[in-house]
């Protein structure tokens, strides 16, 4: 059967992309690896993780604020099982539902490891054995990444693991060391330092969270040490060797010969994550990839063959699930003759922890090694009612805003359901609004938005109302 499009991953990117061609008019196929569709995200990363995030939260607030509330509870324990379970069933009911999608939008889906036999040609290697041929005009590339895993720690998804495996132990370990101070590592840290496991986080760089706001990684850094968990900056891991009921993790000072070992149940490696083109058949087509494995696109996220297009984690740019749901749909509406566009600058940046930290636009940093003049406005939460009502006072919002123009250039939250309020700024920078803009919009009170409101009263002319 020949296709218009045929889409290799069904990836938040993939399966997007996906829907965009078929609404479009194209007749489209997906091949998908994988039993279920969704990808890592919605199997192994985003949906799971936050299914534990939401799970680990609540047994958290119950011990350690219900009684603040004047809620009293006896026996409070944590049951791993079935919190496993409830995450279970979340994925499966998201994959579901882009099944349900599928059929709904008249898409082809194949289940098996799709490769390129020429540009126009895709073959789909089945887990019974057998092959089938799927012809088509136009491809698109969203086979996502999978985990950086050095030799040296060992890899061996039992006690050295990494975020897959983390999502589906069955009982919550005395002890755990991480690898990586990034958005994974820390995410699930919390999980588990919620639930009383012991995590110390090995991070080779200076600070965690490294790509958001300094501030954000200070702000985060601290109400993650209240936790329990425990940082060792400017530090590497050299080996990981597996003991018998366990794991010893060799960790060295960056700058120096100095030396230590610490013992866990289990050792999570977070340090990112590799374009996942394995066995793709990419050499048939001559298609080009950079020096860190990523395919090279135009602005038009098209390869250098003409027809084959790649989006999301396989090619540069952060790793997000929305920024490939954006490219996504970009390729779906060039396809079709359309002139989409994306701003890259004001795709968000998230972390689930909680506090939670969301940040779109410049950082400071940047905004200085660009020579661009700036002005910063913070608000904290302690200083907002609403954040005192629900105990949710850890954190602020930060605001930078041109020092000429007053047009917002960046938004940094740390904070309570920050991961939602950012999308407020992301919709005032596509605007391009000024803080004044903001300051002077009605706000609903008592809420955590208010909190964005004060910063831009702050950058502007420092004019908080409540701090």
């Amino acid at each position: 059967m020949k296709y218009d499009v045929t889409i290799i991953g069904s990836g938040p990117g993939g399966y997007v992309a996906a829907i965009r061609c078929a609404q479009l008019g194209m007749k489209t196929a997906i091949i998908e690896r994988y039993p279920t569709l969704g990808g890592t995200c919605l199997n192994v990363g985003c949906i799971p993780s936050k299914a534990l995030l939401d799970s680990s939260e609540h047994y958290h607030a119950a011990h350690e604020k219900f009684e603040s509330h004047g809620i009293k509870l006896k026996d409070l324990e944590v049951d791993m099982p079935q919190m496993i379970k409830r995450k279970d069933d979340v994925v499966q009911q998201t994959c579901d539902g882009v099944a349900f999608l599928m059929k709904k939008n008249k898409i082809d889906v194949f289940h098996g490891h799709g490769s390129f036999v020429d540009a126009h040609k895709i073959s789909v290697a089945k887990d019974d054995g057998s092959t089938e041929s799927i012809e088509t005009d136009k491809v698109i590339i969203a086979t996502g990444s999978k985990p950086i895993t050095p030799e040296a720690f060992n890899y061996d998804k039992k006690r050295v693991i990494t975020s897959t495996e983390a999502l589906t132990l069955k009982k919550v370990p005395k002890r755990m060391v991480i690898i990586g101070g990034g958005v994974i590592g820390l995410e699930l840290g919390s999980v588990y330092a919620r639930l009383g496991t012991e995590i110390e986080v090995v991070e080779f760089l200076d600070r965690i969270i490294p790509g958001m706001d300094v501030d954000c990684s200070k702000e985060l850094m601290r109400a993650l040490k209240k936790l329990g968990m425990k940082f060792h900056l400017k530090h590497k891991v050299t080996t990981v060797k597996k003991k018998r009921s366990g794991v010893s993790v060799e960790v060295q000072k960056r700058d120096s010969e100095d030396t230590f070992s610490i013992d866990a149940d289990y050792c999570l490696v977070a340090i990112g994550r590799r374009p996942y083109t394995d066995n793709l058949g990419l050499e048939n087509v001559g298609i080009e990839k950079d020096d860190r494995g990523r395919i090279q696109v135009n602005n038009h996220l098209e390869t250098n063959v003409p027809g084959i297009y790649a989006i999301g984690d396989v090619v540069k740019g952060i790793m997000l699930a929305h920024k490939a749901e954006e490219e996504g749909v970009l390729v779906a509406e060039l396809l079709a003759g359309q002139q989409p566009h994306i701003d890259y600058n004001l795709i968000p940046n998230v972390v689930y922890t909680w506090p939670e930290v969301a940040s779109v636009g410049q950082t400071e940093d940047q905004l200085k090694e660009a020579g661009v003049p700036y002005k910063s406005g913070k608000f904290p939460f302690k200083a907002l009612g609403r954040a005192r009502a629900s105990m949710d006072t850890e954190g602020m919002i930060k605001v930078l805003a041109h020092k000429d123009t007053d047009e917002i250039l960046g938004v940094h939250m740390v904070g309570p359901r920050t991961a939602d309020m950012i999308a407020e700024a992301v919709a005032l920078m596509e605007f391009r609004a000024s803080a004044e803009d903001v300051a002077r919009m009605s706000h609903a009170h008592p809420t955590y938005t208010e909190a964005f409101r004060e910063a831009c009263l702050a950058a502007t002319e420092n004019r908080a109302l409540h701090m």
